[in-house]
């Protein structure tokens, strides 16, 4: 069995946006429990902003800027309910990619209602655009392999 089977019968998702959202939450773990949690990246950086953070530093400091405040949380949020109110896939794609990053990146409480608001949306265009493929004059019931009475 190819994985595009696998993955479409697993998530009922396309393969892409399957793919990529692994590939989010891959990301999202190895920076949080392969960097920050195990101590890899410096403890003590010294300096401040106004002076330049350079090297390993500057990639610690990036890493939590980004869910500093919630702000991964927010973003999917904003993008979520944005994504909800105009129907856009693009905004769905990043309320869902920023909600998956929030979800493990200390931003759940925000991004955990963004990323469900954008999955809706995602889930409805899916089923939209999968129900105008389905429709192909057969009886509802001839895949179920149920003969008739």
């Amino acid at each position: 069995m190819r994985i595009r089977n696998i993955l479409s019968k697993w998530c009922g998702a396309p393969r892409g946006l399957a793919v990529l959202s692994l590939l989010v939450l891959a990301f999202a773990l190895v920076a949080r429990y392969g960097l920050m949690e195990s101590g890899w990246l410096p403890a003590e950086c010294g300096g401040s902003l106004a002076e330049g953070v350079q090297g390993w530093c500057a990639a610690k400091w990036a890493l939590i800027q980004s869910f500093l405040h919630q702000r991964l949380g927010w973003v999917s949020l904003v993008a979520g309910v944005l994504a909800f109110a105009v129907r856009s896939k693009g905004l769905a794609l990043v309320g869902w990619f920023t909600g998956i990053a929030g979800l493990v990146l200390y931003s759940f409480d925000y991004a955990a209602v963004g990323a469900m608001l954008s999955l809706l949306v995602l889930a409805r265009r899916f089923v939209q655009e999968g129900g105008r493929e389905q429709q192909s004059g057969r009886e509802p019931g001839d895949g179920l392999g149920v003969e008739r009475l």
